[in-house]
């Protein structure tokens, strides 16, 4: 009883510090590795203290990503600091060399843009930008409740997706197109220059709204490789077509159509999503290699379950 009560009292202590550490971490200036740490550690916590159920499943996906999310954020907390080691001319050189000299985001702007107009098939991609938010997550919930079966190995490499790009926004800040034409990067003397679609259209369909609303999504603008977007849909394309044809056709078309979204609307260069693209294929190809290693945690995981419950 005693052991039980310990395991216990140590799993509700992580997992509240998990979930308060992100929320007071400025106020007390907590390094940043003691706040990820903690929030990593949540889920398990988590794990520990709750029986299995689908309830907990969704819990368990919600804390990961409030780890993720905070790790995402954490960069920006200085924004001069950052604004000091962002790279914001190499993309630009590899997507001229991409482009044959102009960026692809330019060329088919200039080809298929037209500046104050508001067109259906732009609607259709800025809406499959903003849409994007919950198809990673639509995907989990979707295998938690028809293919559970399929839950831990593919939420694990959705997730895994996430986690492994954050190593990007950490070690080599890089600057999307938008904020580089802010910069004067993307200036070749002929109009019109790059647009930022997402907000002239965000702006048209939020109207009031739409400032708050970035304010909560938009979280860091200089994390822009990998392509997080376009790398866990990737992934989670992968995921849905290990279901069935019906499910793995959705994903993909979605992934192709938020692709070319993403570098029409100036959000992404092609490198960004090239870079997603080897991500997500990585996490796929080491999924086996780090299989064992992940059922250990999981044993690890689920004897501390055994013994809080003794």
């Amino acid at each position: 009883m005693r052991r039980s009560t310990a395991v216990r009292a140590a799993a509700l202590t992580v997992l509240a510090a998990g979930v308060a550490a992100p929320l007071v971490r400025r106020r007390l200036k907590l390094p940043p590795p003691v706040v990820i740490g903690a929030a990593a550690a949540a889920p398990f916590a988590l794990d520990v203290l709750v029986p299995r159920t689908r309830t907990r499943d969704v819990a368990t996906c919600v804390l990961q990503m409030w780890a993720y999310v905070t790790g995402y954020k954490m960069p920006y907390d200085d924004p001069e600091a950052l604004g000091r080691r962002v790279k914001i001319a190499y993309p630009v050189k590899a997507d001229r060399f991409l482009g044959g000299g102009v960026t692809p985001t330019l060329r088919l702007q200039r080809a298929h843009g037209t500046p104050g107009s508001f067109k259906a098939w732009e609607k259709l991609l800025v809406w499959s930008h903003w849409v994007w938010f919950a198809f990673p997550h639509g995907t989990v919930l979707y295998l938690i409740f028809r293919r559970p079966e399929r839950f831990q190995g593919g939420a694990a490499r959705i997730y895994a997706t996430f986690d492994i790009g954050l190593l990007g926004y950490w070690l080599i800040p890089t600057a999307p197109p938008w904020y580089a034409a802010a910069e004067g990067l993307m200036e070749d003397g002929r109009t019109p220059e790059l647009r930022r679609m997402m907000v002239e259209y965000g702006e048209h369909f939020w109207r009031s709204g739409w400032a708050p609303l970035y304010g909560v999504f938009g979280g860091n603008p200089l994390a822009a490789m990998p392509s997080l977007h376009f790398a866990t849909s990737v992934t989670a394309a992968h995921v849905l077509a290990e279901t069935g044809t019906a499910a793995g056709t959705l994903g993909w078309t979605y992934t192709i159509l938020l692709g070319i979204a993403l570098v029409y609307l100036g959000e992404h260069y092609v490198v960004d999503l090239v870079a997603g693209l080897a991500l997500a294929e990585g996490v796929r190809a080491g999924a086996p290699v780090a299989a064992p290693v992940a059922r250990r945690v999981s044993a690890a995981v689920q004897a501390l379950e055994v013994r809080a419950r003794a």
